[in-house]
C-alpha cells in the first residue's frame, strides 16, 4: 500500500489553525496536485474535517473521481492557547515556550494543546483501519503537524525531534509512505514533494510568508 500524505492547500487566513476556507491560491495548488497524481492510480481519498482539507480533497478529486471519506482524527495538531493568534502575537506571548520546543529535548505539548505523541496516538488507529481496506493507493489530505509527526513515528525517530522534518511543508506537497508487507511499518519514499508547484512561484510558501 502506498499512502500519499498531502498537506492541505493555502488557507484564507494567516491566523494560527483557524477552520477557514481555501484561498484562491489554495484551489490552484489543489488542482495542480490533482493533475500531478492523476496517473498514480489513487483509489480513495481521506481527509480531516477542516474546511481547508475537505476543499483540497474535493478540488484534487476532480481528477481522480474516487470516494472521499472524512476522519476528524486527521485534524492538525492542536496549538492550544496559540490558536487564532498571529505569528507576531505568538512570538510575543509564547517566546519561552517556543525556545523550549526548539531545543527538542522533550516532546512538549503546546500550551493547552497537543504534542507529537498525542497526534500519533489518535492517527495510528485511522492508518491501521485504512491498511485493512484492501486499497493499494490512498490519498490522505491532512496537515503539516500530522505529516511530520507520523513520519517521525514510522522512521523510529524520537518524537521530540519531529520539527527536524521540514521547517515548513509546502501546501499541497506530497509525502509518500510505502507499507512493508506483513508489517505495520512503512518506508519513506518521498517527503514534501512540490514539483507540481515550482513553475508557479506565487503558489510557494515563500510568497505566502
Amino acid at each position: 500500500m502506498r499512502l500519499y500524505l498531502i498537506r492541505h492547500g493555502r488557507q484564507s487566513s494567516k491566523l494560527c489553525n483557524l477552520d477557514v476556507d481555501l484561498s484562491e491560491a489554495g484551489y490552484s495548488q489543489a488542482s495542480l496536485l490533482g493533475q500531478r497524481l492523476a496517473g498514480a492510480g489513487i483509489q480513495v481519498v481521506y481527509s480531516s474535517e477542516t474546511r481547508r482539507a475537505i476543499q483540497t480533497a474535493q478540488a484534487a478529486n476532480y481528477y481522480w473521481r474516487v470516494n472521499h471519506y472524512l476522519y476528524p482524527e486527521l485534524r492538525e495538531i492542536s496549538f492550544g492557547e496559540m490558536e487564532g493568534l498571529s505569528e507576531q502575537e505568538i512570538a510575543l506571548r509564547f517566546s519561552d515556550v517556543q525556545e523550549d520546543m526548539e531545543k527538542m529535548e522533550y516532546d512538549l505539548a503546546y500550551p493547552g494543546g497537543e504534542c507529537a505523541g498525542d497526534v500519533v496516538r489518535r492517527v495510528i488507529p485511522v492508518f491501521r483501519e485504512i491498511m485493512e481496506t484492501g486499497y493499494e493507493r490512498v490519498a490522505i489530505v491532512t496537515h503539516g503537524g500530522v505529516i511530520r509527526s507520523m513520519v517521525a513515528y514510522y522512521m523510529n525517530m524520537d518524537l521530540a525531534k519531529w520539527r527536524l522534518l521540514g521547517k515548513d511543508l509546502e501546501n499541497c506537497s506530497i509525502t509518500e509512505l510505502l507499507s512493508r508487507p506483513g508489517t505495520q511499518e512503512f518506508t519513506l519514499e518521498r517527503f514534501n514533494d512540490y514539483a507540481h508547484l515550482q513553475a508557479y512561484p506565487q503558489l510557494l510558501r515563500s510568497a505566502w510568508v
